[in-house]
């Protein structure tokens, strides 16, 4: 089970909180709007599932920059299996950063939501690089260098959405759920 840290943003310097709330117009009570429940856990991203993220959203960003723009038929499936891998990725690491999965008390099984996310990208992302290899193992011409670049890079982030998917698995077996 991976223990997860929580790092909290340093108010020593902030207004101490006052339990009255401030009157806006017409003496109106204003709701005190402090974010003090916003906690960033920058440790999660120390740990090996957390560095996972942050190079599958590097190849993401390689991917994109390789495959654009899509010239020809099977990049188009490529560019759409890793920009929407890409966005998943970035809500998941939000959602670690921020320390959503404390804050929000919903009986949601994280692991095995993320676990799920991650295995579907894997099979995608699988499809995918060998879609954008093979358009583009016959081409001659403009754009052939960086396209076989983006399906190399995707066969990178395959195999780190795998890793994921393995370290997600082996955490939703030691949870018990």
């Amino acid at each position: 089970m991976m223990t997860e840290t929580v790092v909290t943003v340093d108010q020593s310097h902030a207004a101490p909180p006052s339990s009255t709330t401030a009157t806006g117009p017409a003496g109106q009570a204003k709701p005190d709007n402090s974010l003090n429940w916003i906690k960033f856990n920058v440790q999660y991203f120390t740990s090996i599932p957390g560095i996972l993220k942050l190079v599958q959203l590097l190849f993401g960003i390689i991917c994109m920059a390789c495959a654009s723009p899509a010239l020809l038929g099977g990049t188009h499936w490529f560019l759409f299996v890793v920009v929407t891998s890409f966005i998943a990725t970035v809500l998941w690491s939000f959602v670690y950063l921020l320390g959503i999965r404390e804050v929000l008390n919903l009986p949601i099984n994280w692991i095995l939501t993320e676990l799920l996310n991650t295995g579907i990208a894997t099979f995608l992302y699988f499809i995918a690089f060998i879609v954008q290899l093979a358009s583009w193992s016959n081409i001659i011409g403009y754009g052939r260098s960086a396209n076989i670049a983006a399906g190399v890079f995707g066969l990178f982030n395959f195999l780190a959405y795998a890793a994921g998917t393995y370290f997600l698995y082996v955490e939703h077996k030691s949870s018990g759920v």
